[in-house]
C-alpha cells in the first residue's frame, strides 16, 4: 500500500503581536482542524511557526526559502496579520504574500479568526 505524502504547512505571524500572543489559537485551530485548517487531513504537519521578522517582513524571504528544502506546501498568514481592529494593520501584507508566492508556496490567509 502506497503511503500518502504529508501536507506540510507553516504559520507566519506578526512579530509585534508575538510579544503578547503565544500562538495558542493558531495551534488549537490546527489541532482541531477548524477554521482555516478544516480542509487538512491527519497527515498534515505544521513544520514551522515563525514571525515575519518585524516591519518590513524581512525574515519571510529567508525562512520560506529554507523551508522549500523541507517541501513546504502552504504558508498560512496568521489571523493577527489580517485583522484591522484588534491589532495594528500589517503595512507589509502584500509584500509578504508576494514573497511567499514567488517562492512557489501557496498562501492561505488566516488561521483561527
Amino acid at each position: 500500500m502506497e503511503e500518502t505524502k504529508p501536507t506540510k504547512i507553516a504559520v507566519v505571524r506578526c512579530d509585534i503581536v508575538s510579544e503578547a500572543c503565544p500562538g495558542v489559537g493558531c495551534f488549537k485551530a490546527f489541532n482541531e482542524r477548524k477554521s482555516y485548517f478544516e480542509g487538512y487531513d491527519e497527515n498534515t504537519q505544521i513544520i514551522a511557526f515563525f514571525t515575519c521578522g518585524g516591519c518590513s517582513g524581512r525574515r519571510v524571504y529567508r525562512l520560506v526559502n529554507i523551508l522549500k528544502k523541507y517541501r513546504l506546501d502552504a504558508a498560512h498568514l496568521s489571523s493577527c496579520m489580517l485583522m484591522e481592529d484588534t491589532y495594528p494593520k500589517c503595512p507589509n501584507l502584500e509584500y509578504i504574500k508576494k514573497t511567499i508566492r514567488d517562492a512557489g508556496i501557496k498562501v492561505v490567509e488566516g488561521t483561527h479568526h
